[in-house]
């Protein structure tokens, strides 16, 4: 299988783009010589042909518009856990086809950002959002959003209908007609708090349930990704 490369800037046929930094680790690692193939994307659609033609700079080919977007529009509006688990939602969600990511800093939850470290965190998602992209076979990059508290999400929800608020209290996943997209609102390792649960019931968020069992932060969002995808997307 070819490696699979970002690239940030806008690609052409024939042009020569030096890899970025991950990239040129990634090449030295898997001892790639010059002349071995690569794909290129730059997120925007489509992939590129490509080949090394020196330790930091590659050769670009034939375009090919590949696609493998899901037909399903699904917005994750994800309450942020701690650590590896945020990391892992993030990844997975992409590798499901998710379009778009808004995380929310939430009254019960344990991690508390702001300013530069809020900034950082973010920068960090994005290059995981990324590196998912290259691994899944994804061409175009899904949407990170800034991060915000909830109480700014809640002046102005956004994401399309069906809306649905994971709960064990709800209707099930299935009973949901979702023919174009959906917006999915997880909460963090304690769940979100009854008052931010009836403000996004009154924003349009209806309960949807996952079964009988009770899953992790890190599980919950993915699980109905994949029910999403299964019931009306492309799995």
């Amino acid at each position: 299988m070819k490696p699979r490369v970002y690239v940030e800037e806008p690609l052409r046929a024939g042009m020569q783009v030096e890899l970025p930094l991950s990239a040129q680790h990634h090449a030295r690692v898997l001892r790639l010589r010059q002349g071995e193939a690569l794909v290129l994307f730059d997120g925007t659609g489509g992939e590129w042909d490509a080949v090394l033609v020196g330790k930091k700079t590659a050769q670009l080919g034939e375009h090919h518009a590949v696609e493998r977007e899901s037909p399903l529009a699904v917005t994750l509006v994800q309450g942020v856990s701690s650590g590896e688990r945020m990391d892992y939602t993030v990844q997975k969600a992409v590798e499901l086809g998710v379009a778009v990511i808004q995380p929310l800093l939430t009254k019960k939850g344990i991690v508390r950002l702001e300013g530069k470290r809020a900034d950082a965190r973010v920068a960090h998602w994005q290059r995981v959002v990324i590196s998912a992209c290259e691994q899944c076979g994804r061409n175009r990059v899904p949407e990170l959003r800034p991060l915000i508290g909830f109480s700014d999400y809640a002046l102005t929800p956004e994401g399309p209908a069906p809306r649905l608020l994971l709960s064990a209290q709800g209707r099930s996943i299935r009973e949901f007609d979702a023919p174009g997209g959906a917006t999915i609102a997880a909460g963090p390792e304690a769940g979100f708090a009854l008052e931010e649960q009836a403000t996004l019931e009154r924003a349009g968020f209806v309960k949807a349930s996952l079964g009988p069992r009770i899953l992790r932060t890190e599980t919950a969002a993915l699980a109905a990704l994949a029910a999403l995808s299964a019931l009306r997307g492309d799995f």
